[in-house]
């Protein structure tokens, strides 16, 4: 056992009575008498030997043989016991290794680069009740968010609990993502998160191609040294002037970004504007974003919806962005998914349309022209390439059969 600090208690966790899903751990190092545990907890006639052990097994991983811990649990998960002990003792000791949840076999599965993210959900990386049943509203992508929704104080203790969360939650096929702090401490969070195979990691307050580059050599570096890990995607985000004059060198700033993303909030607050609900003060902005997406060839991904009260107000958005260029957006709230999903699903016209261009393109690829038409226009092949995602996305929503 290495002493970090002078210090010789520390705490992590929600201790307000009104939360659950969690916990409040504190921790003092004493000099003898071994391991002494204070559990509170509603469940400790039926699982408080097993969380005990669980306890007692993560201190002495650490090297700890004489602790007392009092642990105030409000229907917290194992993994969420262990994130909050973990972040307690790692500001007593230099921790040997960390002690991990096993990992969930669903959450071994990579992703792809062309998969359709129309719905993502943000989640405050320092909420367990938020995380564990997010999958079953079934957003394309839940982000974990270690950023502007964890307090300043909370972010260590929100790196472990994000990090056993990706190992721990079934996600029910969501695409995983974590949105990272910006560099320098965004480092601290592409340690702890990559060896727990996220798909897609979401970088804030992008404004040139050399942010970019700096993480994916960082990224790189980890991956070489652990073969191991799956190749991590990315999606920066948009969130200033600057960012968006320039946008095409963000998008083309590495061949791991699928989509780029714009933030709203903080844009309007760059340009000194005030966000309003039909979006004309970012028209430009969201425009030149979308632009620099399609040369780019990757996806473009609006802003969330900050109203989550406002269905109809959702509605609205959702065709504005569409109509734009935009693959999807993201969202606050799981109310919101479903909304975003019929938006952007493709029309009766849409789907009708795009049959016939792929059946006019299957039935000249046979007779071995070099050129397609549909009636009296000609078919080019960013137009049958749309086609086809019209159709791959008809099949996924339901509205074809495959």
């Amino acid at each position: 056992m290495t002493p970090k600090r002078t210090q010789r208690t520390a705490e992590a966790g929600n201790s307000d009575p009104k939360v659950r899903s969690d916990c409040h751990v504190k921790v003092g190092i004493k000099g003898s008498g071994g391991i002494r545990i204070e559990l509170t907890s509603k469940v400790k006639p039926m699982y408080g030997r097993q969380i005990s052990d669980l306890v007692k097994k993560q201190l002495l991983s650490y090297g700890l043989e004489n602790v007392w811990i009092e642990i105030t649990d409000r229907g917290a998960l194992d993994f969420v016991i262990m994130a909050r002990i973990e972040a307690a003792v790692a500001q007593l000791i230099e921790l040997p290794e960390s002690f991990l949840p096993e990992m969930l076999p669903a959450n071994t599965t990579g992703t792809t680069k062309d998969r359709f993210r129309i719905s993502r959900l943000y989640l405050p990386g320092n909420n367990p009740a938020l995380m564990i049943n997010a999958g079953i509203h079934k957003p394309d992508g839940i982000i974990l968010d270690l950023e502007d929704s964890v307090a300043p104080e909370k972010k260590d203790e929100a790196r472990f609990l994000v990090r056993n969360a990706l190992r721990a939650i079934d996600f029910y096929g969501a695409e995983r993502m974590v949105r990272i702090n910006p560099l320098p401490l965004g480092l601290e969070d592409i340690k702890a998160i990559l060896p727990q195979n996220p798909h897609l990691l979401l970088i804030p307050k992008a404004e040139s191609s050399g942010q970019i580059a700096e993480i994916d050599r960082l990224v790189t570096e980890y991956e070489q040294n652990e073969k191991s890990l799956k190749k991590v995607l990315f999606m920066p985000i948009i969130e200033s002037a600057l960012g968006i004059e320039n946008a095409y060198s963000i998008a083309t700033a590495s061949d791991r970004i699928v989509a780029m993303a714009i933030g709203l909030e903080d844009l309007t607050a760059d340009l000194g504007v005030r966000r309003t609900r039909e979006g004309q003060e970012s028209l430009w902005a969201r425009s030149r974003l979308v632009n620099a997406c399609a040369a780019a060839g990757i996806q473009a991904i609006d802003s969330v919806f900050s109203d989550v009260a406002d269905s109809e107000g959702l509605r609205e958005a959702v065709g504005r962005s569409k109509a734009m260029g935009f693959s999807g957006m993201g969202c606050i709230h799981p109310r919101q998914i479903k909304i975003i999903h019929k938006g952007f699903s493709p029309s009766g016209e849409d789907i009708s349309r795009s049959l016939k261009i792929m059946e006019a393109f299957d039935e000249a690829r046979e007779k071995g022209l070099g050129v397609v038409s549909l009636g009296s226009k000609m078919i080019d092949p960013p137009v049958v390439k749309r086609a086809l995602q019209t159709i791959k996305l008809a099949e996924l929503m339901g509205l074809i059969k495959q």
